[in-house]
Parts: C-alpha cells; sequence; structure tokens
C-alpha cells in the first residue's frame, strides 16, 4: 500500500508578503487586483478570509467586506523562489514529487530517500522544515491515495496535518461534507444537496449507473473517491503535453473586463509553471463554462513558441471572442498551453477539472 503525503503552503502569496514586509503580519492582505478596478483577488491572508473574502472575488466586493484590507499587486518572482525551495525540501525525501502549483505538490515516500518508515514522521520533517528555511507554513494531509490524502491536507490549516489511515478512511470518507470531496465544486454541491446528499455516507448509496446519468463521466469518480478508491500514481513527469490552470468563480460573472482580469490572473499562474519548467508551447487554449455545466475551448496556435504572461494575454480575448460570452455568464475559466517546442527538463501538466 502507498503512502502518499499532499503538501499545501498556508494562504501562500500573502503569507510570503507578511514575511517580507512584517509591518503587514496580522492584517487582512488581499494579493490580487485593486479595489478600484475590475481585478479580482487572487489570494488572501487567513485574516482577511475572517471577512468571508475569497479566491476569484471581484476586488471591489472584496474592499466592501474588509475596507481596512491591505492590496497588492503580487510578486510572481518572489513566488517562485519560495515555491523552488520547497520543492528541493521535497525531493531529499523521494523523487516522486507531483507539483500541482506553485503552492502545494504530493510525494510519495512509500520508498524514500531517508528510508523512513513512517510517512508521518516524513510530513513532520517535512514541514518543519518548510518553516525553518522559509519562514512560511504548511499544512499536510497523510494517507494511501492522492485523493484521501489531499482532501485531509484541508482539515487543520492553518500551520496542521491530517492522517487518514487504512482502517480509518471509510469511516473519515463517511463522515465528509459532499463539499468537501476534491473534484465538487459549488454548483455540483447544490445538486447534491438538492438530492439530498449531504455528506459521503449518504453519497455511497448511490449506486454507478445512477451517479452517471446525473453527472456523466464524473460520476464514476464519485463512485470510486467515496469508497476510497483511487490508483492515481504520484507522477513528476506526466505525459500530457499541456500546462494548464483554472479557476472556478464564486458566483457567474457576466462582464467580460472582469473575465479578462480573471484571465490575466491565471495566465500569470500558467506562464509560472511554464518557466520553473522551462516550457514554451505554441498553442493557447481558452476553457469557458457556463451556469449549465456546458463548457467550451477555443484554441489558437501561433508562429513562435512562448511562456510569457503576456505572450498568452495577446490571444486570449480574441478567443473569449469566440464564445457565448457576450449571450452567457460564466462560472469557470481556463488556460492551458501545449505543443511545446523545447523541453528543458521534465515538465508538469495540469489538465483542466472541476
Amino acid at each position: 500500500m502507498r503512502k502518499i503525503v499532499h503538501i499545501d503552503m498556508d494562504a501562500f502569496y500573502p503569507s510570503v508578503e507578511q514575511r517580507d514586509n512584517p509591518s503587514l503580519r496580522g492584517k487582512p492582505v488581499i494579493v490580487g487586483g485593486r479595489p478600484d478596478s475590475r481585478g479580482v483577488v487572487s489570494s488572501c491572508s487567513y485574516e482577511a478570509r475572517r471577512y468571508g473574502i475569497r479566491s476569484a472575488m471581484p476586488s471591489a466586493l472584496a474592499f466592501k467586506l474588509c475596507p481596512n484590507a491591505v492590496f497588492i499587486q503580487g510578486r510572481f518572482d518572489a513566488y517562485k523562489a519560495v515555491s523552488r525551495q520547497v520543492h528541493e525540501i521535497l525531493h531529499d525525501y523521494s523523487d516522486l514529487v507531483e507539483p500541482l502549483s506553485l503552492d502545494e505538490a504530493y510525494i510519495d515516500v512509500t520508498g524514500n530517500k531517508k528510508e523512513i518508515s513512517s510517512a508521518t514522521i516524513i510530513a513532520q520533517e517535512i514541514r518543519k522544515r518548510i518553516k525553518k528555511e522559509t519562514g512560511l507554513t504548511a499544512s499536510a494531509g497523510v494517507s494511501y491515495n492522492k485523493f484521501i490524502a489531499k482532501t485531509a491536507s484541508d482539515f487543520n490549516k492553518p500551520d496542521g496535518i491530517k492522517i487518514v489511515k487504512p482502517a480509518e478512511a471509510e469511516e473519515f470518507l463517511d463522515a465528509l461534507p459532499i463539499g468537501k470531496f476534491y473534484g465538487i465544486g459549488k454548483a455540483t454541491e447544490k445538486r447534491f444537496l438538492a438530492m439530498g446528499i449531504t455528506n459521503g455516507k449518504k453519497l455511497k448509496r448511490l449506486d454507478r449507473d445512477t451517479l452517471g446519468r446525473f453527472f456523466g463521466k464524473a460520476g464514476g469518480f464519485y463512485y470510486d473517491i467515496v469508497r476510497g478508491i483511487d490508483t492515481r500514481q504520484v507522477e513528476p513527469y506526466r505525459e500530457r503535453q499541456s500546462v494548464g490552470k483554472e479557476r472556478t468563480m464564486s458566483s457567474d460573472v457576466d462582464d467580460t473586463g472582469e473575465m479578462l482580469s480573471v484571465l490575466s490572473s491565471i495566465a500569470i499562474e500558467v506562464s509560472a509553471i511554464l518557466q520553473r519548467r522551462g516550457l514554451s508551447g505554441k498553442t493557447v487554449t481558452l476553457k469557458v463554462k457556463y451556469p449549465d455545466f456546458t463548457s467550451v475551448t477555443r484554441s489558437y496556435s501561433s508562429a513562435e513558441p512562448l511562456n510569457e504572461s503576456t505572450e498568452i494575454m495577446k490571444y486570449i480575448p480574441g478567443l473569449l471572442a469566440r464564445t457565448d460570452v457576450v449571450k452567457k455568464s460564466v462560472r469557470l475559466l481556463g488556460i492551458s498551453v501545449s505543443g511545446f517546442e523545447r523541453r528543458f527538463e521534465a515538465q508538469l501538466s495540469l489538465p483542466f477539472g472541476e
């Protein structure tokens, strides 16, 4: 049986800002667009979250909820530098490290470099080293598969750890609120609640066919994960030739200016991953999901490979214009880059998924 740890940095962007500027400590910090713009919140400190502020929320609304918040544009070079530090620590324990973004990653420690038999001890060591070497805190989830480890890492945030042993998995999943299942977004959660499905125990009552009728291919995924079944391996090198990020809106968006602001933030994240992996791609793909769960993708292939956020965004307005955003509001936006021409090191792919 595998031993998987999911490491998730706590409020990563604002925590870096508070570390580097002590005057910000203890204050509600928002990294994202200015409150007088159509920008959105990229990330916010735990102090800001107490006011109900969340990622992808319009910055203007965040300001209304917390007028004394400190808004920061963001320093992605600083975030990337810390991310490299964290991944160097992870690689000290195992080569099976799968980054999901700048601030989170899976690590398979079943056969680790330190020859430590306990995944819990390794997770605690990693967290202590992250705190000592970066000055930041990280939370961890420890279990026998990726789904449960990722779900567990969210339980005792910030600066916490949650271990789910194989014998404890059924009880853990039965009690898990439906909205806490990774892969179930706000809209899907509402659909489940309307069906009377409030937790894992009730979700388990639905058979695979029923879930398939209501949720399509995702139904099979829900059927497996509620039973603790997840056979995905930790993959440091993925075969899929694309890098992407997407964001679900806190509420449906019908303003194209706001959409472009969100997409600009996503493009910066995609660019950071591409550059960290030494990748440049020729094809930019936009994904748009509407409130009725239908989605479309629009792509453009450039003559030259690109990996800068400004280069990516050059094509996004035109791709957005080829969708139905004028007629419909949007609940999710995503960008991916593919068609890699050069590969300097092992690449990271972040496939689209809710």
